[in-house]
């Protein structure tokens, strides 16, 4: 079972590089970072369209991801051949029967959507803001830490 972040909240930050910039500073300050967390607050799903889905492009994917899986495959059969028996036809057999296979199960996939998904897209987890925790013994101090680090002109990098 996963194990909820313990800790008083020391700093809270727009972006998750502002609040790895803040534990770094926590670290260069000799402060115990063993007991300080990162949470990421008010979490979204962000699906990122990417383009309008075609058959050339099922057809494409579903031979790309074959053909990975087939070559892997043929690679496996053609250690497993005795010398001169054929390696290279053996990775071209599992090259092509991946791709075929491929084809055939994003073909399916996409017929089975039928019409309700046709688009391409990206997902990502992203946190609306990024807080950074301490334990209560050490909590003071890193606030007074971050406060520090505040007043400091960020360099860019």
């Amino acid at each position: 079972m996963p194990i909820p972040p313990t800790g008083w909240p020391i700093g809270s930050y727009g972006t998750y590089e502002e609040a790895q910039r803040a534990v770094d500073h926590l670290a260069g300050s000799d402060f115990p970072v063993r007991e300080v967390t990162i949470v990421g607050v008010d979490l979204m799903l962000v699906e990122r369209i990417t383009g309008k889905l075609t058959w050339g492009k099922v057809i494409a994917g579903g031979a790309a991801s074959g053909a990975w899986i087939g070559l892997l495959i043929g690679l496996v059969m053609s250690i497993a051949t005795p010398p001169g028996t054929g390696a290279l036809s053996s990775m071209l057999a599992g090259l092509g029967g991946g791709v075929v296979i491929g084809i055939g199960f994003a073909v399916a996939g996409y017929l089975a959507m039928r019409g309700r998904r046709d688009f391409s897209s990206a997902s990502q987890l992203v946190a609306g803001r990024y807080d950074v925790l301490a334990q209560p013994r050490h909590a003071e101090h890193g606030r007074n830490l971050l406060a520090h680090l505040a007043m400091r002109p960020q360099t860019s990098q």
